[in-house]
């Protein structure tokens, strides 16, 4: 598992900055996004990376997930392959996680 702060920079060939602007783009009025979490992901046909993000802020869950899963990611070199949106310990909190696999 690798952490960072939007501060450190992963290595070049590497999303999850770019999803960070563009899933902050997204994201409608009163959902702030906190830290992130890039987890390298791979199955037998697909190599990748699980991106979580932990929010906060009024709205719901579900309405967000499915804006997300309809979004049309630009991702050089990497697919989305999946969006889950699921609520956090607390009130208003709530985690996305994007898969993405490379191209």
């Amino acid at each position: 598992m690798i952490r960072w702060s939007p501060a450190a920079r992963p290595h070049t060939g590497c999303p999850h900055n770019r999803l960070s602007r563009l899933l902050a783009a997204e994201m409608p009025g009163g959902i702030a996004i906190g830290a992130s979490t890039l987890r390298p992901w791979a199955s037998a046909n697909f190599v990748g990376a699980r991106h979580i993000f932990s929010c906060a802020g009024s709205g719901s869950p579900t309405a967000l997930q499915q804006m997300l899963a309809e979004t049309e990611w630009p991702l050089r070199g990497h697919i989305v392959a999946d969006v889950t949106v699921e609520s956090g310990g607390g009130d208003g909190e709530f985690r996305i996680e994007i898969l993405t696999v490379e191209d």
